[in-house]
């Protein structure tokens, strides 16, 4: 069976959610327990929905396995990123677990589907 669709589906997930971030910054901001009132704050939280955006996309274009598998590790590494930072600012705070889980849950799951490129079909 095949399963080199899975990760395109979590590049669409990511795209969507990078895309959404850039629009409405308080989609990310909220959860952490930060205003989205400061441009300088709306403006680095949509650099990050642009970077998801562009990291999505690139899961999804991707020509060829290993291909895929560089789009796959650049996301992965965002993900660990953000779990890094995210904990760090959240230190002390109730929100930290859940962002620390939620970061660190999505560089698992596209990690997860780097396997699917790896895979050979059978007929």
């Amino acid at each position: 069976m095949r399963y080199d669709w899975l990760p395109r589906a979590a590049g669409i997930a990511t795209a969507a959610y990078g895309i959404a971030v850039a629009a409405r910054p308080a989609i990310l901001l909220g959860p952490c327990g930060w205003s989205d009132e400061p441009p300088a704050v709306r403006a680095l939280t949509r650099m990050v929905g642009v970077r998801d955006t562009a990291s999505g996309l690139a899961m999804i274009a991707a020509p060829d396995a290993r291909s895929m598998r560089l789009a796959i590790a650049v996301r992965v590494c965002s993900d660990l990123g953000d779990t890094a930072v995210l904990g760090l600012a959240l230190r002390g705070r109730p929100q930290r677990a859940k962002a620390v889980a939620v970061t660190a849950g999505w560089g698992l799951l596209c990690a997860a589907t780097a396997m699917a490129t790896t895979r050979t079909s059978s007929p």
